[in-house]
């Protein structure tokens, strides 16, 4: 167990700051963050309508974070694994003494470490609603917070789709796809689309699954635990998936 932590806390350092480099030494992090804030500032104060609100608040700013996490985090994530195989590293990698865990935890990280920037460069939009009026702080750094540890579950999901498939695309493609699921399930639409074919009961079940439901609460300036045990577990069983597919394709190397 001890030379396990060892090897996993090893391969995780190594996998961090080997993609953490991989992100900013190529245009892709900058490209990100740039396309991404762009996006997020015009879903803001254009599409929300922010200043004819008549309210000092970030609700149209975090309104839509799920929305555009699902498009931009498997953006970001689908190179982790596929990149590896489309450069011809992906053998060498598999062969290194080191804890598969550690390795897709490290990848994971240095992902996460690119969202958690991106967010940070929107801190402006917090100075301007202090500005313009009273907000209530406390619930938009418990949205901030909820919106970092939901923007790890979108990423353990396009991370752990790249360690399945070869191709970028086809990784993103995925990603997308099993995003929209995980965050439509809480749209009232298709709450109301599963209340009224199964039951209240059977939509409510439905929502209890999606990144809306859980990252609401924190809008509203409550920190549930049930909604951080949701996100870690979501992130924690794509982890574990991401790790499974990867040991398998060194077992089917060997």
């Amino acid at each position: 167990m001890r030379q396990w932590a060892v090897d996993t806390l090893t391969g995780l350092k190594a996998s961090y700051s080997r993609e953490l480099r991989a992100y900013f030494a190529t245009p892709l992090a900058y490209v990100f963050m740039a396309i991404f804030l762009m996006m997020l500032g015009f879903f803001t104060w254009e599409a929300s309508n922010f200043f004819d609100t008549g309210a000092a608040d970030l609700q149209p700013f975090f309104y839509w974070h799920p929305w555009l996490y699902m498009i931009f985090m498997p953006a970001l994530s689908m190179r982790l694994w596929s990149d590896e195989t489309a450069a011809g590293t992906s053998e060498l990698l598999m062969s290194l003494p080191v804890s598969i865990t550690g390795l897709a935890a490290g990848k994971l990280l240095a992902a996460w470490t690119v969202a958690a920037v991106s967010l940070v460069l929107t801190f402006p939009m917090w100075l301007t609603v202090n500005y313009l009026g009273a907000p209530d702080n406390t619930a938009i750094f418990l949205s901030y917070l909820m919106s970092l540890i939901m923007a790890g579950a979108y990423l353990s999901i396009g991370a752990a789709v790249s360690s399945l498939v070869s191709s970028q695309v086809l990784a993103y493609v995925i990603g997308v796809v099993v995003a929209f699921v995980f965050t439509a399930a809480g749209w009232p639409m298709v709450v109301g689309a599963v209340s009224g074919a199964l039951g209240a009961a059977a939509g409510d079940l439905v929502a209890t699954f999606s990144f809306l439901t859980h990252f609401e609460t924190a809008e509203r300036g409550v920190l549930e635990l049930r909604s951080l045990i949701y996100f870690f577990g979501v992130i924690a069983l794509w982890l574990a998936l991401n790790v499974l597919w990867v040991s398998h394709r060194r077992n089917g190397a060997r």
